[in-house]
């Protein structure tokens, strides 16, 4: 294989960047907020440490959308047929870009938050005064926890069928969460028969069998009981 010159290699890489911006909208869409929180902490003066940091961050996301991009063009080079390891490759490359989005995320928030003044500590506090806010984290945690048990067990696929039942954990989780913080008993006891409906759903779509339901009605009660508990001491 003939070798490139200089020019021609930084040409190549810079068609290879364009043909991801212009193909894949995650990567314009990526470019786009990356674009707007640079330019916003250069606005709000950001020392040079904050800017290394936002600009890694940025450039992080969007390394990780176009290695994803090339997974996938590569994979369907070599497999033109379904594949169950394919698809395996490409679900690895879509969680690279997830992985990077949260951490994104995580990042713009401490920057962005410091330079408004914003200190954490007071965030922390106002989180465990907030019902919304301990509901949100709740719920959040039994999702992850359902998908982390469904990959550990290997069975089902994250968002459907396997051990435990999500969709048993998060009713249950609701029906919890609004008999600690609403002692009606009247609402209770409906939203007790809509999260018994989404448990017998499950059954009788044939989707979880009873210990599954089971188990992630129980998961949904206790995780819910002890996440209240911890973050309203």
């Amino acid at each position: 294989m003939q070798q490139q010159s200089l020019v021609e290699s930084f040409n190549a890489a810079i068609e290879g960047f364009v043909y991801v911006f212009k193909s894949q909208r995650n990567m314009r869409l990526h470019f786009l907020m990356g674009l707007f929180a640079a330019l916003l902490g250069v606005l709000l003066n950001f020392t040079y440490i904050e800017l290394i940091a936002l600009c890694l961050t940025i450039a992080f996301v969007l390394f990780a959308e176009m290695f994803n991009t090339a997974i996938e063009y590569t994979v369907d080079l070599v497999s033109q047929e379904y594949h169950p390891l394919a698809r395996i490759v490409k679900d690895i490359g879509a969680g690279a870009v997830l992985l990077s989005a949260i951490t994104a995320i995580v990042v713009g928030y401490i920057l962005f938050a410091s330079r408004a003044g914003i200190r954490i500590e007071d965030n922390i506090i106002k989180i465990r005064e907030s019902s919304w806010h301990i509901t949100f984290i709740v719920l959040i945690l039994i999702l992850v926890i359902v998908i982390l048990s469904k990959l550990l067990l290997h069975k089902g696929t994250p968002l459907r069928g396997g051990m435990p039942s999500g969709h048993t954990a998060i009713a249950f989780s609701i029906w919890t969460i609004i008999s600690l913080l609403y002692p009606n008993s009247l609402v209770i006891f409906l939203v007790f028969i809509l999260a018994i409906l989404v448990a017998r759903s499950r059954l009788t779509a044939r989707i979880h069998n009873f210990s599954e339901v089971f188990i992630g009605a129980f998961l949904g009660v206790i995780l819910t009981v002890l996440i209240f508990q911890f973050l309203r001491i």
